[in-house]
């Protein structure tokens, strides 16, 4: 089975109601494979906080309600994303963060693509365009 890493902005695309978000269909076709098990999708444990902080912020602007943004939280965890601890990442991801001068966050979610041979799928098209000719960072949108 493919396995790859998926980060945060991939994962808020399956949780968030649609409007004005673009890339939707690439990433629901994503948490399709994986729910069929033709995918295994991987990320830092680092990921439920962030999604929680997403869903938060939704919440706080009227976007989602609070009921929506609990139900969202519990589909992501039903979607069963294996989870590997930031502690077994901490000294790789620090050195990737200093050298590409990127953030420590996004650095992690290279990091385990690194560790696990994979490719880290992201939404973030600004990470893509700095790190995705060194290493293994793919956009969504190419998918």
């Amino acid at each position: 089975m493919t396995t790859c890493v998926v980060d945060a902005n991939v994962a808020a695309k399956w949780l968030l109601p649609a409007a004005g978000e673009d890339l939707i269909d690439q990433a629901n076709h994503l948490a399709a494979l994986h729910v069929r098990r033709e995918l295994q999708l991987l990320a830092p444990d680092l990921i439920g906080a962030e999604i929680g902080n997403v869903l938060w912020k939704a919440v706080r602007r009227n976007r989602i309600s609070r009921t929506e943004a609990e139900n969202s939280l519990r589909r992501f965890t039903d979607l069963g994303i294996q989870l590997v601890p930031t502690a077994d990442l901490l000294v790789q991801t620090l050195q990737i963060a200093v050298t590409c001068d990127r953030s420590f966050y996004d650095s992690l979610y290279v990091a385990l693509a690194l560790n696990a041979k994979t490719e880290l799928i992201t939404a973030d098209e600004r990470l893509v365009n700095a790190l995705g000719s060194r290493f293994p960072v793919r956009w969504l949108g190419a998918f």
